[in-house]
């Protein structure tokens, strides 16, 4: 930095002197003109080289000055060539085919009219050199407007990006690997992403309008729109390469950029920077691995920088908007349309206030992420979880690094945070999860093995290989991972409706399902191997838990209980009240420990739909189910077995539950006329008596007129009377046995097309309910926020249009069912 200054300032007394000169040689009797002399560029930065062009701009006064003052100009340029640095003014308007000295007006005028954005950037680096110094200081203020205002033109952000590949591109592939300048990891990586920085946050920031790179840097690092270790290693970087430079040029007094290849030339390098040999390193290689280091981390950092989305919508922000005076953001405020601005700008003015760093990077976000709150239809909703999670989180160094520089997270927060109650309550239990939104990866759901695997190591770390197994402490973790895996899911859901998510990774209404399926038997399974753990153990004992309604059919929502049965098997000899009371007393923990109080969601555990209902026991063994199911069962409890399968416990004991009940829900026989009419009977009195009072049976996806349970039925009794025939119609799913019927030409084409529709827009606007308004809802409402809200989660534009949509959506279904 000291040479850089040093060779600057004698650049500037140079410049002086051959102007002296150059106006003294003017004819006698010539008015000394007004010409300032502008430094641009290294110069301007006070970041000269020893053999480097001295970039400048000549400005006159009035048009009265301009023959005076080009001839000094041109003057000056010679005298400066003769002497030192060649003096090049081809960064002014039109470059070398403009004229060589223009009046203030000129250009002011070109730059108002014609100036493109590198020129804008060119700018950054201005500053009086010489000559009429109030002249050049004049030219520069008026130009500042300008300049700071140059990011919000629409294209400003792309043309930075561009102009520096295409500075790469044009450059010589054989040397780009050796060019420490203009090759990646080199100077213009770091200039170009501390220029782009500049001229977007500068509009309303003017610590960082000053013209050197590393003066800039370190006010941005400052302002906190550069972390601090990025900012080292920028700075680190920028000192190991200006050094490597001076020393090249040092090499030959020669302009050269380039790392050469000869091995004498290279040595001298490496030991004119300080490197010496070492054992088993010579100097050479020591010097090669700093630079690969740092050119490594230089263009790592580039691409962050310049390529942060952020950066666009920052950009996109009009200057006045974001300096968020309290007078400002409340007009923003209630032209965004929130409800309550004074509450919303007592949020504002908490997040933002101060002159920490955390408030100036809230400072820096909020401007981006208010039109998103704003565009949900509940804003200050959307604003007061965003304060909430920023108030858990504020103090975590990684928290708002990773709104500033995590690609597309800030937005993605908004995004959530605006349209879903759901999400936003779970990312303030688990705050930590917000780093789920940082890659697409993270944003799909996990295998069934996977989670499986996830969730049952960490129930076993508790109860498996201590002294004292403690299963609250196993059911704690478990309970914690499956809160995570709801957050996955739930942004997943909500980014991927609303097209903030890769269109390669689409979440439809049946993989959220599966997924959540898929969860609620890792749940499960871990909650077993807890609860087996806290009962005294009986050798032999087999126990399984069957997966019956939604959990069985994969088509859980997101407030779904586990519809299960517990089935159980004695060890040999064992009486059977004795393995019954132990199988009794592992399903109670089971259910126990999934119900405890805690800041987790809960997983309900509903074993009502065993035989006899909540009259009969709890647990029943094989055989005991096999007598049951002979001697008493009933046609509805055929229906019900239509959706069990083993989730969890002893496999080869569930393989035979399956094996049991198969007869009984897939009859050879098919169903008599009384069985048939029994299940309408009872499908009659489930609308008359369980349809919520007051409800709209026209808008209820679960109960309601073509909605989930209609088509369920009808898939069922068609399963009922024809899976003893057609084993395709043998399966959990709703949709899939909805095909199987279709395929065997059990129902018309058409009619199977309505119910599927029928059955998937009730299923999404199920969810999308329990997502906007953060708990269960089954009706739909025919107005207000929470219509508006389920409507643009599923990518609708008008409720009215929506409504009717579903309606008839519901009305076919209901036809065909």
């Amino acid at each position: 930095e000291q040479t850089m200054a040093a060779l600057s300032e004698l650049a500037d007394a140079t410049l002086a002197a051959a102007y002296r000169i150059a106006v003294a040689e003017l004819p006698a009797g010539t008015p000394q003109p007004r010409l300032a002399v502008v430094s641009m560029g290294k110069s301007g930065g006070c970041e000269l080289n020893y053999v480097s062009d001295v970039d400048v701009i000549f400005v006159a006064a009035e048009d009265d000055d301009l023959p005076a003052a080009t001839a000094v100009a041109t003057r000056l340029i010679h005298i400066c060539g003769l002497v030192a640095w060649p003096v090049d003014a081809a960064l002014r308007p039109e470059g070398s085919r403009g004229p060589l000295v223009r009046t203030l007006a000129s250009h002011l005028a070109y730059y108002h009219r014609w100036a493109r954005t590198w020129e804008f950037q060119a700018l950054l680096k201005a500053r009086p050199a010489t000559g009429d110094t109030e002249l050049a200081k004049a030219w520069i203020d008026q130009l500042a407007p300008l300049v700071w205002h140059a990011a919000e033109r629409p294209e400003a952000v792309t043309d930075v990006r561009a102009m520096r590949r295409k500075i790469i591109d044009n450059f010589p592939p054989r040397e780009l690997e050796r060019e420490i300048k203009r090759g990646p990891g080199g100077l213009r990586d770091i200039e170009f992403a501390v220029q782009l920085l500049q001229l977007v946050h500068g509009r309303v920031d003017e610590t960082l309008r000053v013209t050197g790179t590393l003066p800039a840097l370190r006010a941005l690092v400052a302002g906190g729109y550069v972390g601090r270790a990025d900012g080292e290693a920028l700075l680190r970087g920028y000192r190991f390469l200006r050094s490597v430079e001076h020393r090249l040029q040092l090499q030959g007094l020669r302009r050269t950029h380039t790392v050469p290849d000869d091995p004498a030339a290279l040595r001298w390098l490496a030991h004119a920077l300080g490197y010496v040999a070492n054992p088993g390193t010579s100097a050479v290689e020591a010097f090669r691995a700093d630079w690969i280091s740092h050119a490594t981390e230089v263009r790592r950092l580039h691409a962050k920088l310049l390529y942060r989305p952020l950066l666009e919508a920052v950009a996109r922000v009009p200057a006045d908007e974001l300096r968020m005076t309290p007078e400002s953001a409340r007009q923003r405020l209630e032209v965004l349309g929130f409800g309550d601005p004074a509450r919303a700008l007592k949020h504002i003015e908490a997040l933002t206030g101060g002159v920490t760093r955390t408030a100036a990077i809230q400072r820096t976000l909020l401007p981006v992420l208010l039109p998103e709150f704003a565009d949900a239809p509940e804003p200050d909703r959307g604003l007061l979880s965003y304060r909430q999670v920023s108030d858990k989180l504020g103090g975590t160094p990684w928290y708002l690094r990773l709104l500033r520089d995590g690609g597309p997270v800030a937005g993605r927060l908004a995004r959530v945070l605006g349209l879903s109650r759901y999400a936003a309550d779970l990312l303030a239990r688990d705050p930590e999860a917000l780093r789920l939104l940082a890659d697409d990866a993270e944003l799909t759901p996990r295998s069934a093995d996977t989670l499986r695997e996830g969730f049952t190591a960490a129930a076993s770390r508790h109860v498996t290989g201590t002294e004292k197994p403690d299963p609250v402490q196993a059911i704690t973790a478990v309970r914690a991972l499956r809160r995570r895996e709801l957050v996955r899911l739930a942004c997943a859901d909500v980014l991927s409706r609303t097209g903030a998510l890769a269109p390669e990774r689409p979440v439809d209404v049946t993989g959220i399902g599966v997924a959540l399926t898929d969860v609620a038997e890792a749940t499960l399974a871990a909650a077993l191997r807890a609860a087996l753990a806290a009962q005294p153990p009986m050798p032999g004992l087999r126990f399984a838990v069957i997966g019956m309604g939604r959990l069985g059919g994969y088509e859980m929502s997101y407030p779904s209980d586990a519809d299960v049965l517990f089935v159980y098997e004695p060890p040999p000899g064992v009486p059977d009240d004795a393995a019954s009371a132990a199988a009794r007393a592992v399903a109670e923990e089971l259910r126990r420990l999934l119900a405890m109080p805690a800041p987790d969601p809960p997983l309900g555990v509903d074993a009502d739909l065993r035989p006899e209902g909540r009259q009969g026991p709890l647990v029943r063994s094989l055989a005991a189910y096999a007598q049951y199911y002979a001697r008493w069962s009933k046609v509805w409890e055929a229906q019900a077995l239509l959706r069990s399968r083993f989730v969890a416990g002893d496999a080869d004991l569930g393989t035979r539950f399956a094996e049991l009940v198969d007869p009984i829900r897939y009859p050879a026989a098919g169903l008599t006329r009384e069985q048939v009419t029994e299940i309408r009977r009872i499908k009659a009195r489930v609308e008359s008596e369980r349809l919520p009072r007051g409800a709209d049976p026209a808008t209820h996806t679960k109960l309601g007129r073509g909605g989930l349970a209609d088509v369920e039925w009808a898939v069922q009794l068609l399963q009922l009377r024809h899976g003893g025939r057609i084993e395709r119609l043998r399966g959990t799913r709703t949709l899939d046995a909805l095909a199987a019927a279709r395929d065997a030409e059990l129902l018309d084409p058409a009619d199977a097309v309505a119910m599927a529709a029928g059955w998937t827009a009730a299923a999404r606007v199920r969810n999308a309910l329990t997502l906007v308004r953060g708990r269960p809802g089954d009706q739909l409402p025919r107005h207000g926020t929470e219509l508006a809200g389920v409507v643009q989660l599923l990518g609708g534009d008008d409720p009215g249009e929506f409504l009717d949509d579903y309606l008839r959506a519901a009305r076919r279904s209901r036809a065909a069912v």
